[in-house]
Formats: structure tokens, sequence, C-alpha cells
């Protein structure tokens, strides 16, 4: 099992470098060429949400994104340490905030319909958004 590891800064100009590490590696990884533009949107989404929870808590600590090369799975795990409530519970994430908690669902429904597999924690230390996508071919080994 191979993991790449990827922290940065909870700044929205540094979304767009974790969706284009994330597609590079699923590509590695063997996850079908078609579905890579889900794979860069769902990253997108899970990355944006991280930054916000991140800039709205005034959380310092870096977003966590692990791409995880298994049998026949590609995973992603994007974390937070951003204190929740239960996903769908009240308060939200946000706290007092409705805007802001129901633009944080809407960010894991359209993860949600992205990847059939997701899965969703979150607790008083932060959440994790894991996401996993079946490998069709085999992994495409560096180049010497």
């Amino acid at each position: 099992m191979a993991t790449v590891e990827l922290r940065f800064s909870a700044l929205p100009e540094h979304v767009r470098t974790a969706r284009l590490v994330a597609a590079a590696v699923a590509r590695r990884a063997g996850v079908d060429e078609a579905v890579l533009d889900e794979v860069r949107l769902a990253v997108g989404e899970a990355c944006t949400r991280a930054v916000g929870l991140h800039q709205n808590g005034g959380i310092t600590a870096p977003v966590k994104v692990a791409l995880i090369d298994e049998e026949k799975q590609f995973s992603i795990e994007v974390g937070d340490e951003a204190p929740h409530s239960a996903v769908g519970g009240a308060p939200g994430a946000f706290g007092d905030d409705p805007d802001a908690d129901e633009e944080d669902e809407m960010g894991l429904a359209v993860i949600s319909g992205l990847v059939d597999d997701v899965e969703v924690k979150a607790g008083a230390d932060g959440g994790l958004i894991r996401m996993t996508w079946p490998t069709t071919s085999p992994p495409v080994l560096p180049l010497a």
C-alpha cells in the first residue's frame, strides 16, 4: 500500500494544487480516466470545505490530504481539525451560522453525488472525509 500525504495552509489558493496532485496520483494508481474529473471535483469540494472550517474556526493547523493506493482501490482522505457536532446534528460545524452550515451540507451532498463510496466522520477533534474509487488497470510504474 502506497500513500502520498499532502498538508497545506488553510488558504483557498492551495485547493487547486491539492486537486492536481490528487488527479495525478489517482491516474498513476489506475483509476479509470473517465472518473478523474470526478476525483478532481470531489477533492476540490472536500478541501474547500476543510479550508472554510479552518478559516471560520480560526484554526492555523494545515489541512491534511492522504492519497492511498491499495489493492484494487484508491482512496483519498481529507482531514480538518475543526471541532464539529455530528454531521447533520445541531448546531453544525459552523456553530450558530445557519448559512455556513447549509453551505457545508451542500458541499457534502455534492461529494456524495460524485463519489459512490464516501465516509464522513466528524467529532470534537476534527473531521475526515474518505472517498474511494476502484482501480481498473495495473498501477503505472515510475520511470527509471
